[in-house]
């Protein structure tokens, strides 16, 4: 039996879901992205004072990169849950998780404090963190993509996307201003931990406007359809993970390698970039924190632009636009910034940023767009969050170690433009999805494989 095509969400109702989506996901990397700046600003000498600060700075990127390793952990437990029980639920879990992991390092003791327990109370709060954004990236996308229309859904759905650079730009403003009014000596005692602590009063917001919204059309229609056959049959659903390894396993695969480039040169050029501004060609933290917060609000007004060119254009072609541009980007990127000037630290960032929207605006519609809707929670979060561990979690601390031992950006302009060759195949493999009727994907041919039912 086929799920029944739910009715369209009326405009003012989806700019609503749109809204709640975009704000809680804003929270969450504002949470996220706080820990990569303060890594590459403070821990470095607050959780790891006995190294010498080249090495302080890769043993805090590391703690970073841990959070890196719980998220696709989040992915399974999360996809698990908000395929069977519904999106909604799952995402005000990620959310208060998120915010009161970031909320307790406000408060943590430092090495000065209490020693070696400084950095593995750190790290075990970063877990929390990359296991709840782990289960918050799919469930916010697919909110917004299962209440759309397959008309605009690369629109729609790319603006859960600009939370990502609105939290930069939240995370990195706070930082900045903070940097900028207060002493040296002041922020590295107290001051650091101002924007962890403003996290609280943050989630509380988010958590509000998220529990005014509904649950998705499409994942209802679909629960229905599930339950009716249930009762006819008795048979049960086969795992959300078992059903996607099994019928979507070349979609996660394609998934995976797409999410490298994007991945990859995000970190690279948002938070490496503040390790080889300040040490390599010598900035300030605030003139490298000030390209990194204007370029941020320039990522975030072009990714909806990007979506809507993808639902006239196709979201393949719009993803290959971003993954060949970044990487023909890398070596004018790091030239720009050898330089030693603002405003070529600024273009490189802008630009830099500008065509990584390419890939990071359509993704979400891609990935939605690509499994059924019984398994769709666990195959795009899957998809998105195994690549981060080879992907954007050791990123920083490569391009780190590639700094130290080579003294050169050479190493890892190339390091950068082999993740852009990677993605360029998995592209290649990938089928376009645009105007795709996520109602259709339901068909029975497209659901789990039920437990008793013929293979």
């Amino acid at each position: 039996m086929a799920a029944a095509t739910p009715s369209p969400t009326p405009p003012g109702s989806l700019k609503r879901i749109v809204a709640a989506s975009l704000i809680g996901t804003t929270i969450e990397w504002y949470d996220f992205f706080l820990y990569g700046s303060a890594a590459a600003l403070v821990f470095n000498k607050l959780f790891f004072p006995e190294s010498d600060p080249l090495v302080g700075t890769l043993l805090s990127f590391l703690t970073y990169a841990v959070g890196f390793a719980a998220r696709p952990l989040g992915a399974l437990v999360f996809g698990h849950y908000g395929d069977r029980l519904g999106r909604k639920k799952l995402l005000v879990l990620s959310l208060l998780l998120m915010g009161g992991a970031t909320f307790a390092i406000g408060l943590l003791p430092t090495h000065a404090t209490v020693g070696s327990a400084a950095p593995l109370l750190l790290t075990a709060l970063r877990l929390v963190q990359g296991f709840a954004l782990g289960g918050e990236w799919g469930g916010a996308v697919l909110l917004v993509s299962e209440h759309g229309d397959a008309k605009r859904r690369g629109f729609w759905a790319s603006w859960p996307q600009t939370g990502a650079p609105a939290g930069q730009l939240l995370a990195t403003g706070v930082l900045s201003a903070l940097t900028a009014l207060l002493s040296e000596s002041a922020f590295t005692s107290w001051g650091w931990r101002i924007p962890f602590l403003l996290s609280g009063v943050l989630v509380m917001v988010g958590l509000w406007i998220r529990l005014s919204v509904d649950e998705s059309p499409v994942f209802k229609a679909a629960l229905a359809a599930a339950e009716e056959r249930k009762a006819a049959d008795a048979a049960v659903e086969k795992p959300p993970l078992v059903a996607v390894l099994r019928h979507h396993w070349k979609d996660v695969l394609i998934a995976m390698g797409a999410r490298m480039a994007e991945n990859i040169s995000y970190y690279v050029i948002t938070a490496f970039i503040l390790v080889y501004a300040t040490t390599s060609v010598g900035l300030s933290k605030q003139t490298a924190l000030n390209a990194v917060l204007i370029g941020s609000a320039v990522h975030f007004a072009v990714i909806p632009l990007w979506g809507a060119l993808s639902d006239r254009i196709g979201r393949r072609p719009v993803y290959l636009i971003g993954a060949v541009g970044v990487g023909a980007w890398m070596f004018p990127f790091f030239a720009l910034i050898d330089r030693g000037s603002f405003g070529s630290l600024l273009l490189a960032v802008t630009v830099g940023l500008v065509l990584h929207g390419a890939m990071y605006a359509p993704q979400a519609a891609f990935f939605s767009e690509m499994f059924a809707t019984r398994m769709r929670y666990s195959g795009a979060s899957i998809g998105a969050q195994f690549s981060s561990v080879a992907a954007g979690a050791p990123a920083p601390l490569i391009a780190t170690a590639l700094l130290a031992d080579h003294g050169s950006s050479t190493p890892i302009a190339l390091y950068v433009i082999a993740a852009a060759l990677l993605t360029i195949v998995a592209l290649a493999c990938a089928r376009e999805t645009r105007n795709t009727d996520l109602a259709e994907a339901d068909e029975p041919s497209a659901v789990p494989a039920r437990v008793g039912a013929d293979a």
